[in-house]
């Protein structure tokens, strides 16, 4: 099995994490609220990135796959944090569209979005909010 990704720890709180087909590195903090400085994105932040990110990947490929663009389309995330234990209990996505699309294209474009591996991925209990926005 071939490696992906490799991190460290590299004292502080942060972890340093490199990406080994590309070489590109990102380096994460503890959030304030659990010692660290939110000097960068957090651990949790991350997924919650992954999850927006994947969407949007794979809204464009379907979208790609029917004829149509979505560039210039935009998330924001938030992440809903519990405690006992200390984890993700929901994650809002919101997508925001620049263009209003016919019925048909927001349907691939929801069911595209609800089907990415990420979101796949995460456990049932961890509540997923999406809510799309068409038309800035």
């Amino acid at each position: 099995m071939a490696i992906t990704v490799h991190t460290r720890y590299t004292g502080g709180l942060h972890t340093e994490a490199e990406h080994l087909q590309s070489g590109t590195k990102i380096t994460t903090d503890a959030p304030v609220d659990n010692g660290g400085k939110g000097e960068f994105f957090s651990p949790t932040d991350l997924l919650a990135t992954a999850l927006g990110s994947c969407m949007l990947t794979i809204m464009g490929k379907a979208a790609q796959t029917h004829g149509f663009d979505i560039d210039g389309t935009e998330v924001n995330i938030s992440k809903i944090m519990g405690t006992a234990p200390r984890r993700i209990v929901e994650v809002v996505v919101e997508v925001t569209f620049p263009s209003d699309y016919e019925p048909k294209v927001k349907k691939i474009l929801e069911l595209a979005a609800h089907e990415c591996p990420v979101a796949n991925s995460l456990h049932p209990d961890l509540k997923q909010t999406f809510v799309f926005h068409y038309g800035k």
